[in-house]
């Protein structure tokens, strides 16, 4: 009988066939997290705050806008709290924020944020220069840090119909535990007790 037309044959290729489908898949949907991420980041789809770069300048507006600062934790044994409420930033300015994560448990613990605004339709417009979330951040037992954030919001915020009437923004973010291993981010770590993030012996998050 030809080869062509054996069932051994035939299933042998079936199953290399699946199994190579099987790889493709496997590796486009772990291929397409990262790329999701950076669509959302460069976008501010679904209320992703986007990073901004450090050296850009923008034209500061006289129009205001209202951040509100909220935090959560899940899953981490920390107490993570704004240093201020609230803040009113001026469009096209870059504003400087505080939060406190203070670890409450004994053993150390290693945390990453994740962060949103709301409304969504403020994402594209809210933008992060500088911020304990680009990377891990390990506390010691007890040891409390205060990280800093700056960001800014656009100028176009004003100008866009969806946004211009919404005179809030809350900022949002929840610490998480980390996954520590090879090829994680290198860890922020600082001395026990509260320290300065600017110019102090702790530059979380920076």
């Amino acid at each position: 009988m030809p080869a062509s037309t054996d069932p051994a044959a035939r299933n042998a290729r079936l199953a290399l066939i699946c199994a190579g489908v099987f790889v493709l898949m496997v590796g486009a949907a772990f291929a397409a997290v990262p790329f999701y991420r950076a669509f959302c980041q460069a976008t501010g789809f679904n209320g992703t705050v986007r990073r901004a770069d450090a050296g850009a300048v923008t034209r500061v507006s006289d129009k205001t806008v209202s951040v509100r600062f909220d935090t959560n934790v899940n899953g981490i044994d920390w107490r993570f709290e704004p240093v201020q409420a609230r803040q009113t930033v001026h469009l096209g300015e870059n504003k400087l924020a505080f939060f406190r994560a203070t670890n409450i448990s004994h053993k150390t613990l290693t945390g990453r944020a994740l962060f949103n605004v709301l409304p969504e339709t403020a994402g594209p417009y809210f933008s992060k220069l500088e911020c304990f979330c680009f990377k891990n951040q390990t506390l010691a037992p007890g040891q409390s840090v205060e990280f800093p954030v700056v960001y800014t919001v656009d100028r176009r915020y004003a100008e866009d119909r969806d946004t211009k009437g919404q005179g809030e923004i809350t900022l949002s973010y929840t610490f998480f535990p980390a996954v520590v291993g090879e090829g994680a981010s290198k860890q922020a770590r600082a001395a026990p007790g509260t320290a300065s993030p600017l110019g102090g012996r702790v530059r979380a998050g920076l």
